[in-house]
């Protein structure tokens, strides 16, 4: 079992930059690789970053350069900044831990990007 329990999500005016961590718990050692998805209202939960426990980094095509992904293998924590932030960029942000055949998914956090 791997829990999950990410932070940082919030209000931001566009343009703004705001950073979300998200802390594993549990059985790390078995973890393979962590991300984050998000899902705003009327739309299907995707891919956003992940990365590797060796580092390697996979982005979304159309957020790449403006979010990063990042994790710390001692803290078992992963984390993402997003910068230039669009209201576009609004939605509930899930930390996602790949553990072999599961999915373990954190409880999201809640991203609101306008003026």
């Amino acid at each position: 079992q791997v829990q999950l329990v990410e932070s940082g999500g919030g209000w931001v005016q566009p343009g703004g930059s705001l950073r979300l961590s998200c802390v594993a718990s549990g059985n790390t050692f078995a973890i393979r690789r962590m991300g984050w998805y998000r899902q705003a209202p009327g739309n299907q939960r995707e891919l956003v970053a992940e990365i590797s426990r060796g580092g390697i980094t996979n982005y979304s095509d159309s957020l790449k350069g403006r979010f990063i992904i990042s994790g710390d293998n001692v803290k078992n924590t992963v984390y993402l900044q997003m910068n230039s932030l669009k209201p576009e960029d609004t939605a509930v942000y899930y930390c996602n831990a790949d553990v072999f055949s599961l999915n373990y998914w954190g409880q999201g956090t809640q991203v609101t990007v306008s003026s």
